[in-house]
C-alpha cells in the first residue's frame, strides 16, 4: 500500500505464544516446575537454561519426565564440562555394554568423580605440606622445657683432697677425670701432693731450733773427736 508517495510495508505482528516464551526465556531463574506446559514449547525455553536453572527445574517437576527434551542439552554441558574425548568414550561404552544412561546422571557421576579426586589431592597436598613443614621444624632450634643444669661449680673429693671439674667440657672427658680421680694412683698422688704442702708450711725457726739442740746434745768427747779429725785433715 502507498500513501503519499511512500511505500508501507506490513509486518507480521507476533503471535501470543510467542511473547509468552521470550517471556519464559527472560526470566528463566524464577522458573521451577513446568508440568503444564507442553515439550514442543520447552523445546525451545530450556535450551536457554545454565546448568543451574536446567537443575533446579527438572528437581522441581517430578510429576513429568523430561528427559525426552533435556537428555541432549545435558550430553552438551557434558561435553562442554569434561570434554569431546570423555563423551566419545562414554558413548563407546555404552555401546559395547549395550546400555543406555541419561546424560544428567552421567553428568552429576562424573561431577562427584571430579569432586573426590580434588578432595583427595589437597588431602595429600596438605599431608606433603605437614611433612614438610616438620621436617623444617625439626631443624630448627627448639625450646627445652627442662630446668637448667645449676651454675654452681663441680666439685669431686677423694679422700680429703677435693677437686674442680667443673672447667671440664663434655660428658665423656668429665667421666674419664671422675674415673681417675677414684682410681689408687689419684690417691696416692693427692698424699704426695698433701705431705709436700704439709712440709712447705713448717716454720724456718723450727728446723733452726732442730740444729742448735742436735749440736748441744754433743758431748765433750764428741767435740774433741771431731777437732782432732779436722786437724788430720789439715
Amino acid at each position: 500500500m502507498s500513501i503519499g508517495g511512500r511505500t508501507m510495508m506490513s509486518r507480521n505482528a507476533p503471535s501470543l505464544v510467542k511473547l509468552c516464551i521470550g517471556s519464559v526465556i527472560a526470566n528463566l531463574r524464577y522458573v521451577g516446575n513446568v508440568g503444564g506446559i507442553d515439550l514442543h514449547l520447552l523445546q525451545e525455553i530450556l535450551p536457554h537454561c545454565t546448568i543451574d536453572q536446567l537443575m533446579h527445574i527438572e528437581e522441581s517437576t517430578e510429576e513429568v519426565d523430561l528427559s525426552p527434551v533435556t537428555n541432549d542439552l545435558w550430553k552438551r554441558f557434558y561435553e562442554q564440562q569434561f570434554g569431546e574425548d570423555n563423551t566419545k568414550l562414554v558413548i563407546r561404552r555404552m555401546k559395547e555394554k549395550q546400555v543406555v544412561f541419561k546424560w544428567r546422571n552421567l553428568y552429576m557421576a562424573k561431577t562427584k568423580e571430579r569432586e573426590a579426586f580434588k578432595n583427595k589431592s589437597a588431602e595429600r597436598l596438605k599431608q606433603r605440606y605437614e611433612e614438610a613443614n616438620a621436617k623444617r621444624q625439626s631443624k630448627q632450634i627448639q625450646i627445652c622445657s627442662k630446668i637448667p643444669p645449676s651454675s654452681k661449680r663441680s666439685f669431686f673429693s677423694v679422700g680429703s683432697s677435693t677437686y674442680n671439674v667443673s672447667h671440664i667440657k663434655g660428658n665423656l672427658m668429665k667421666k674419664a677425670k671422675l674415673e681417675y680421680l677414684k682410681s689408687n694412683e689419684a690417691s696416692i698422688h693427692a698424699t704426695m701432693r698433701k705431705n709436700a704442702a704439709q712440709r712447705s708450711k713448717l716454720p724456718e725457726s723450727a728446723s733452726h731450733s732442730s740444729k742448735s739442740v742436735s749440736y748441744a746434745g754433743r758431748t765433750p768427747a764428741s767435740t774433741s773427736k771431731l777437732s782432732n779429725s779436722f786437724t788430720r785433715r789439715g
